[in-house]
């Protein structure tokens, strides 16, 4: 038997195991996993050079295909540039196992080449590390060898799913003689069968009872990936309870659930508008006593606060597993259940109406047949022509679009007169947002710019945002509705180091699928060795906001108002995209006005066009102003008239 045997069955078990993809970077020390992979007939092997591009491609396509991947790479530092990836598939879920080749312990810390102290590498941002057998000649060590790979492989999938570390000390010679051939296995796996977390009847009922008897219920969904059945069961819930359900765009509650609901029954995600809002009247109407949560991290900073401060009397985050965070400051209650169970059991025995019956509902008809409740529109402005040829600043859209609402009577029990306020408040911010985007006379602006783009998403696509400015400007304008667009975003630490290597992994693990970067320059040109493999991705589309500046910190109060702001918080650059997009065969369009990105996006989103970078070159400060210009007209939106 070979004394790389147990190494060689490492691709059995994965395979077996149902981890059949593996991104790995060329090395010398690891170079008995590379051939043991790269000869599995059941592995896909992808060579990445740069290990954490590699790893979060690997992330990416783990996030798309809902299965583990597997990283492979050599001793040393090697295993460090996975960290920033690692980190963020641990607080994403994400199942990673990381394969980090090692030198044999005697050598630690003995100046050898390439060592450094590997075991347990990324601490307290990884599930467990688990250390191989350096020597697996006997056949304990064998079994040894074999049960590691596949408790590593559980411990990664089970609920919260998270990334685990195999450090595999490995002794010279690493490769097979000519002409050798590899044995894979026998080998004995352990299979983890997933079970589904249930309450007692009684709980359940005393949780309905709850329900039934909170007048102020609301629903708030962090980042979650697309569940056809949690959307069925949250929306048969809102439309029994007469209850809103909230959630950013990185909660996927804005995709169409079954064909027979009424979209405008859809859960609202026009927070970050009128949130901005400073009318204490309508933040006390929109005030919850009871709050449901589910799902990770919130964008919106804005809904984020106004929870801190409006606590809710009780607060339940449902999650099956796995350590709960209390990021409003008010939780009362962990329902140890999935989402979309608790949700299905709370509808059990509930007497439905037909969906277009519910009550509350928009009555059925066309939606853009309906002026939406609370907008009040400004009847003199007309619809935006393209604007090129522009004034020297945005002009003023007249009186502001102002923000009411239906009066409530304070003493009122009904979900119906809760539920009305949040309703107002969406139907407000959808048309206001429609208004203002369609101004005429705008110098040619990034927001206005992602607006126009978003409106032409082709149906199906994944959708990625980068951190920093664009996932915020994304959550604020949202998505047409009605469209199926899944939406993904690296908030699990929201850094901006990895996110194009993500959206190549899901471009990779989907090549039939539409995948839509919406990104920054300086993430852009951070991650560019998200490109440096040799694999096509002809269904990758990239739109690039090059401001030539971090242009994040103009808009924050603090960095926008130092003298250090060009230098030392944007880090303004003079690059163009142009050189990458060339180097890595990617189909090229630059645009710098408002009829040069409409001429382009049909071009941009075509499928026929391949992998392509749309590059649209705006100016920081008009960038700035604009926003500002944004941020005022919703400030003074709400109406002082007596309701």
């Amino acid at each position: 038997m070979s004394p790389l045997q147990a190494v060689h069955n490492i691709p059995e078990i994965c395979a077996r195991l149902g981890v059949t993809d593996v991104v790995l970077s060329p090395g010398s020390r690891c170079a008995p996993l590379t051939i043991a992979f790269a000869r599995h007939p059941d592995i896909k092997v992808r060579t990445v050079p740069d290990e954490r591009a590699a790893a979060f491609i690997g992330l990416g396509l783990a996030q798309a295909q809902r299965r583990a991947v597997a990283l492979v790479c050599t001793s040393g530092t090697a295993g460090l540039n996975y960290a920033p990836a690692v980190a963020e598939a641990y607080f994403q879920q994400i199942p990673l196992i990381v394969f980090t080749a090692d030198r044999p312990p005697e050598w630690i810390d003995q100046l050898d080449g390439q060592t450094i102290r590997q075991a347990d590498l990324y601490g307290a941002h990884a599930k467990g590390c688990l250390t191989f057998p350096t020597d697996t000649t006997h056949p304990d060590a064998l079994w040894h060898a074999t049960r590691i790979v596949s408790e590593a492989i559980g411990l990664a999938e089970q609920f919260p799913a998270g990334p685990v570390q195999v450090n595999v000390p490995l002794r010279e010679p690493f490769y097979p003689k000519q002409g050798e051939e590899l044995q894979f296995g026998p080998v004995r796996i352990t299979r983890e069968l997933p079970g589904r977390p249930v309450l007692p009847a009684a709980q359940l009922q005393e949780l309905r009872e709850t329900i039934r008897n909170s007048r102020r219920v609301l629903v708030v969904a962090g980042q979650h990936r697309y569940d056809a059945d949690l959307l069925q069961a949250v929306r048969q819930f809102a439309a029994a309870h007469q209850v809103p359900v909230v959630g950013d765009l990185i909660a996927n509650l804005h995709l169409p659930a079954a064909a027979s609901y009424d979209q405008r029954n859809a859960p609202l995600g026009r927070q970050d508008v009128f949130m901005a809002v400073p009318e204490a009247g309508l933040k006390e109407a929109l005030k919850p006593e009871l709050l449901i949560t589910f799902g990770q991290s919130l964008i919106s900073k804005a809904l984020k606060l106004y929870l801190r401060n409006a606590k809710p009397a009780q607060h339940w985050h449902i999650q099956p597993a796995g350590a709960v965070a209390d990021t409003f400051q008010s939780l009362t209650k962990i329902v140890r259940m999935e989402p979309a169970d608790f949700f299905a059991e709370l509808n059990a025995g509930q007497l439905m109406s037909a969906p277009q019956q519910v009550v509350g509902s928009v009555p059925a008809g066309p939606t853009d047949s309906v002026e939406p409740q609370g907008f009040e529109p400004n009847r003199g402005h007309a619809i935006a022509q393209d604007a090129t040829r522009v004034a020297s600043r945005p002009q003023p859209i007249g009186e502001p679009v102002r923000l009411t609402w239906a009066a409530t009577d304070a003493e009122a029990t009904t979900k119906a007169a809760y539920l009305r306020p949040w309703q107002a408040a969406e139907n407000w911010a959808t048309g206001f947002l429609r208004n203002f985007m369609q101004q005429p006379n705008q110098l040619f602006n990034e927001f206005t710019a992602i607006y126009r783009a978003l409106q032409q998403l082709p149906d199906g696509a994944a959708l990625h945002l980068a951190n920093s400015m664009a996932v915020r400007y994304a959550n604020i304008l949202g998505l047409p509705a009605g469209r199926s667009v899944e939406v993904f975003a690296n908030r699990g630490t929201s850094g901006i180091d990895g996110c194009t290597s993500t959206a190549v992994g899901a471009a990779l693990a989907q090549p039939n699928r539409p995948v839509v970067l919406l990104t920054g320059d300086v993430a852009f040109f951070y991650d560019r060795n998200a490109f440096w493999h040799n694999y096509p991705t002809p269904n990758l589309k990239v739109l690039l906001l090059n401001n030539h500046a971090g242009g994040i910190f103009r808009l924050i109060d603090g960095p926008r108002q130092q003298p250090e702001l060009e230098e030392f918080f944007e880090t303004r650059q003079p690059l163009t995209a142009e050189n990458t997009a060339r180097d890595f065969k990617l189909r090229y369009l630059p645009v710098s006005t408002f009829a040069e990105l409409e001429s382009a996006l049909p071009v941009f989103f075509a499928a026929e066009s391949g992998a392509a970078l749309l590059e649209i070159t705006t100016d920081s400060p008009t960038n700035a102003e604009f926003f500002e210009h944004y941020r005022a007209a919703v400030r003074s939106s709400f109406s002082n008239s007596p309701r």
